[in-house]
C-alpha cells in the first residue's frame, strides 16, 4: 500500500485538476475502497434480506396451514352441534310424546289403569307378600268408588310391590263397591285367540258389562298360539301356583295383561306343559285331559290369590266341568257366595267321556255318573260334561237369534231333552248382536267413506263400492243385503239379562 502512495505521490503536476476525467479507474483510492465495501455490505444486506423472506414465507405458510386446520377444526364443531340440537330436538319432541301418551293414558283408560293394580295386588298373594284375606280387602279398597283414579294410583305403578302396597294400605275404604265381579273362565278371547264366535262372545260382553260399573276379568290358557300383540303390559308373575291334577299337585306359570280394559290372566302348565304348546287351540285326541286340568286349575288359581267373584262365567263344555268342580269342591274354600253361570253357543259338541276319567280332576266318579247328573241319556255307560255344566249352574244361556225357548227344550236330535226340561226355570234364550263401539260405520277405517244416521252420503259410496267388489250391477235402486257369519252378542241384550236374571238370583239364597 505504501508504494502504491508512493507512485501516486509522484504523478505529473502539470496536468491540471479540473481538466481531470472522472472514471471508475481514476476515483481515488480511498473512494474505490469505500465502495468496494459498500458493494460488500449490499451483498450482504441482500443474503440477509433474502434469509429473513424465506423465513417470513415458512412463517406464512404455516400460519396459513393452521388457519385452514382450525377452520376445518370449527367446520367440525359446528356440525357436531348442529348435530347434537337435533339430537337435543328429537329428544324432546319424545319427551312430549310420551308425556302426551301418559296424559292420554291417565286420562282415557282407568279400566287398564284398575286392572293394573288388581293383577299387582294378585302378585303379592303369589309371592306371599300378603295372604287371601288382606289382598281381598285390597280389591275392595281399588274397587271403591271413593278412589281417585288414576290420579291416586298411576304414580303407584312404578314402585316395587312393597312400595305399591304400603300406599294402598294408607288409602281408607269410604264406600260399598257397586256392580258385579265376573270371571270368565273359557278358552278363546278376541283378538288374543279366537277360533270361532266364543272369542268375539267374551271380548263383546266383558266390554259391554264392564261399560255399565261391573268389574270383569278373563282366565285362559296360554297357548303357543296366542296373539299377544294387543296384551298391554304383559308380564310374568316370578312365583309358581299349584294346582291338582291326575292325584298330584303340579307348578303352573301365570302371565298378566291387559286387553281392551279387560283384566287377564293366563295359565300356563309347566308339568303337563304339552297341553297348550300347540299349534292349534282345538281338534286333539286328549281335549278332556287338556281343558279339564284347565278348569281346575283356574279355580285354584281363584282361591289361592283369594278372590270371591260374584259370578263364575263358563262357556260350552270346554270349561262346564267347572260347574261340578265349584260345587262339590270349591264351595267351602271361600267362595259360597259365588255363582255360575254357563254359556252354550250350540249343542253340538258336549264332551262324552269314560267316567273313570273324572277322577283326574278330583271329582268322585261313582257320584256324578247318575242320570241325574253327569250319566249321559243315551249312552249310560258315558259321562257328558255339557250335560254336567248345565245341571250345576245357576243359570244357563243359550244363543240363538231363530229359536224359542220352547223351540230348544222340545228339539229332537241334541239329546239333553230330559236335562233342559228339568232345568228349564234357570234357561235363558238370548240373541246374536254386534258390538257398536266395534261396528259403527261413522268410524270404521275400512270403509270407502264413513256414514252415521246424522248424515247418510256415505252409505252410498259404500253400497256402490260392494257392488263393484262383489261384481255385482251398480244399481243405486237396487236393494243390497248383508250378511256376517261371526256375530257379537249386543250390549243391550247382556245388560238386561245381567240385570234381571242375575241380580234377582244373587239376591236369593237358594244355590
Amino acid at each position: 500500500m505504501a508504494i502504491l502512495a508512493s507512485c501516486l505521490y509522484h504523478l505529473p503536476h502539470f496536468l491540471p485538476k479540473t481538466s481531470r476525467r472522472r472514471s471508475i479507474g481514476a476515483l481515488p483510492i480511498r473512494s474505490r475502497l469505500e465502495a468496494h465495501d459498500n458493494m460488500e455490505f449490499s451483498q450482504t444486506s441482500s443474503s440477509q434480506s433474502e434469509l429473513q423472506s424465506s423465513d417470513v414465507w415458512q412463517l406464512f405458510t404455516e400460519a396459513q396451514q393452521n388457519i385452514l386446520y382450525l377452520n376445518k377444526q370449527r367446520m367440525v364443531a359446528v356440525e357436531e352441534l348442529n348435530k347434537a340440537k337435533e339430537e337435543i330436538q328429537t329428544l324432546h319432541q319424545r319427551i312430549e310424546n310420551l308425556e302426551a301418551g301418559k296424559h292420554e293414558y291417565t286420562g282415557g283408560d282407568k279400566s287398564s289403569i284398575l286392572w293394573e293394580v288388581l293383577l299387582r295386588i294378585d302378585s303379592m298373594v303369589l309371592t306371599g307378600l300378603i295372604d287371601g284375606g288382606d289382598a281381598s280387602d285390597l280389591r275392595r279398597l281399588v274397587m271403591d268408588s271413593k278412589v281417585s283414579f288414576p290420579d291416586d294410583v298411576v304414580p303407584l305403578l312404578q314402585k316395587r310391590d312393597a312400595e305399591l302396597l304400603a300406599e294402598l294400605r294408607r288409602l281408607s275404604r269410604q264406600s260399598k263397591r257397586s256392580g258385579f265381579h265376573v270371571v270368565h273362565v273359557c278358552t278363546e278371547m278376541e283378538p288374543v285367540v279366537s277360533v270361532g264366535s266364543l272369542g268375539s262372545y267374551v271380548t263383546g260382553i266383558s266390554r259391554a258389562l264392564q261399560r255399565k260399573g261391573n268389574l270383569v276379568e278373563v282366565i285362559l290358557p296360554k297357548y303357543k298360539s296366542l296373539d299377544l300383540t294387543m296384551v298391554q303390559g304383559l308380564q310374568e308373575i316370578q312365583s309358581e301356583f299349584y294346582s291338582y291334577f291326575n292325584g298330584q299337585l303340579h307348578g303352573n306359570k301365570i302371565w298378566t295383561g291387559v286387553v281392551y280394559g279387560i283384566g287377564v290372566t293366563f295359565l300356563e302348565p309347566l308339568y303337563y306343559s304339552s297341553l297348550f304348546n300347540r299349534e292349534m287351540v282345538y281338534g286333539y285326541s286328549d281335549e278332556f285331559e287338556r281343558f279339564t286340568y284347565f278348569s281346575r286349575a283356574s279355580l285354584d288359581y281363584l282361591v289361592k290369590v283369594g278372590k270371591h267373584p260374584d259370578v263364575i262365567h263358563i262357556h260350552n263344555w270346554e270349561t262346564a266341568i267347572i260347574g261340578p268342580l265349584f260345587w262339590d269342591i270349591f264351595i267351602n274354600q271361600g267362595l259360597s257366595a259365588t255363582r255360575i253361570l254357563l254359556t252354550c253357543q250350540d249343542f253340538a259338541s258336549q264332551c262324552l267321556e269314560q267316567p273313570e276319567k273324572l277322577a283326574l280332576c278330583g271329582l268322585d266318579p261313582s257320584r256324578l255318573n247318575r242320570p241325574d247328573r253327569l250319566q249321559d241319556h243315551s249312552k249310560a255307560h258315558l259321562v257328558n260334561i255339557l250335560k254336567g255344566g248345565i245341571i250345576y249352574s245357576n243359570k244357563v244361556i243359550f244363543l240363538s237369534s231363530i229359536n224359542s225357548k220352547g223351540r230348544i227344550l222340545w228339539s229332537p236330535g241334541h239329546g239333553l231333552e230330559p236335562t233342559l226340561s228339568s232345568h228349564k226355570d234357570k234357561l235363558v234364550v238370548a240373541p246374536y248382536g254386534f258390538d257398536q263401539t266395534m261396528w259403527d260405520p261413522s268410524r270404521d277405517e275400512l270403509l270407502p267413506e264413513n256414514f252415521s244416521v246424522s248424515d247418510m252420503k256415505g252409505k252410498g259410496i259404500c253400497k256402490s263400492s260392494l257392488q263393484q267388489h262383489v261384481g255385482l250391477s251398480e244399481d243405486a235402486s237396487s236393494i243390497l243385503v248383508c250378511l256376517s257369519s261371526t256375530l257379537v252378542i249386543c250390549a243391550s241384550c247382556v245388560c238386561i239379562l245381567w240385570r234381571t236374571e242375575f241380580s234377582a238370583m244373587l239376591d236369593s239364597d237358594e244355590n
